[in-house]
């Protein structure tokens, strides 16, 4: 690698912890108290004002469940595919299906048989777009003041600025795709289907 490779990499770097951080919706303070990495420590490694170690960056990965090579952002090997690493946040499971963090954020997700049947999911804000499709069971989607069931085959989108939470509505789990634009990213679809 080239000395100007070698320090674009390490430029990235923090952007992409900064990223990453927040798409797992966690704060400064609380990857601190988990990787024990002081706060001031965090914030300048995200601003890139401290160059990133092996030492700072070993419990990073595993904080966030990712490979270390994701967080430096290595140059691919060849091999296409993704060796993704499952994690769980708010009951779910999500598995990641893009490697990279800028941009659009494709996950499967999974949610469990929910225990509190009926209730209203919690709603929560954040910048971003997201368009969903169900792959199976039911899905509950509160959005604003709609409630909708979306089932296998349906699909979803919109801004995620809208309060928005989702519950399972069946008696199994539900699996669904997501894709997530943290900076607003819409879909564009180029080709639609003829009618008969």
């Amino acid at each position: 690698m080239a000395d100007d490779d070698f320090a674009s990499v390490l430029t990235e770097v923090g952007p992409r912890l900064r990223a990453l951080r927040q798409t797992r919706g966690a704060t400064l303070s609380q990857l601190s108290e988990t990787t024990g990495i002081s706060l001031s420590t965090l914030s300048r490694l995200e601003s890139g004002q401290r160059k990133p170690t092996l030492e700072l960056l070993l419990p990073l990965a595993k904080a966030h469940g990712v490979p270390l090579d994701e967080l430096v952002g290595a140059p691919p090997t060849g091999d296409p595919r993704i060796h993704p690493r499952p994690f769980t946040r708010h009951g779910q499971t999500f598995v990641p299906l893009t490697r990279y963090l800028g941009g659009l954020h494709a996950y499967k997700q999974i949610l469990p048989v929910s225990e509190a049947k009926g209730a209203r999911p919690e709603q929560r804000t954040h910048e971003g777009y997201e368009w969903l499709y169900i792959l199976s069971g039911r899905l509950h989607l509160a959005l604003g003041e709609r409630d909708l069931v979306l089932t296998a085959g349906e699909a979803a989108e919109f801004d995620t600025r809208i309060p928005h939470g989702f519950a399972n509505a069946g008696s199994r789990p539900v699996e669904f795709l997501t894709l997530f634009g943290p900076q607003g990213e819409r879909m564009h679809v180029r080709a639609r289907p003829t009618e008969a």
